[in-house]
């Protein structure tokens, strides 16, 4: 049987953020960006609200029908390129975190690695709740994707931010885009980038 996937909308962003947060507060970045347990489960909802709120502007998240995992996805548009000086990882510092440096530096670093000069869709995060992992749900979120951006030839492309993820998006086709990232005292993230696949008309 087949995942029943929906386009969030503004009425999910509770449920996205609390999916979110409870998906990644084991994370190895997460855990970077908020060293201390404590400090992490009060704060890091307010990492997750911010990206679910720029995503909801500017992007689109797929929610499955029963709530238990989603995806969030950037366009990125052919000529966007680094910009040293993007106000936006200040501005999710100011509105998370202001006294932690970590919630901005990831956000540039992270930016400074994003490739440039072809368009393409930008998976900035997947969250699967923990009782739910192993069954698929999240290969079906990505695959709903990419079958579009096989029709439309657009690659896609995200960091993996452990090896679990990283061994699914392999299997998905995704391929390294470029040396790991690795965070100052930190754990590694892997750039990765998929160029479309021909289209096979079902």
């Amino acid at each position: 049987m087949g995942v029943a996937i929906r386009t969030a909308g503004e009425g999910d962003r509770e449920l996205i953020v609390r999916l979110l947060d409870e998906a990644f507060q084991d994370d190895p970045v997460s855990g970077w960006v908020f060293p201390g347990a404590e400090d992490r489960r009060a704060k890091h909802p307010r990492l997750m609200a911010a990206f679910t709120d720029i995503v909801l502007a500017a992007g689109r998240i797929d929610v499955t029908e029963d709530g238990s995992a989603c995806a969030l996805w950037l366009p990125v548009p052919a000529d966007e390129g680094h910009d040293a000086e993007d106000e936006g990882p200040a501005q999710v510092r100011e509105a998370v975190d202001p006294d932690n440096e970590r919630v901005e530096r990831i956000g540039r670093l992270t930016a400074a690695i994003h490739p440039t000069g072809r368009a393409h869709e930008y998976l900035w995060m997947i969250g699967v709740a923990p009782g739910r992992q192993d069954e698929g749900l999240g290969t079906a979120l990505i695959e709903n994707v990419l079958d579009r951006c096989d029709r439309e030839g657009l690659p896609t492309y995200l960091e993996a931010s452990n090896a679990r993820s990283r061994r699914l998006y392999e299997r998905l086709g995704f391929e390294p885009a470029g040396p790991a990232l690795d965070l100052p005292d930190g754990p590694s993230m892997w750039p990765m980038w998929r160029e479309p696949r021909p289209h096979r008309p079902a």
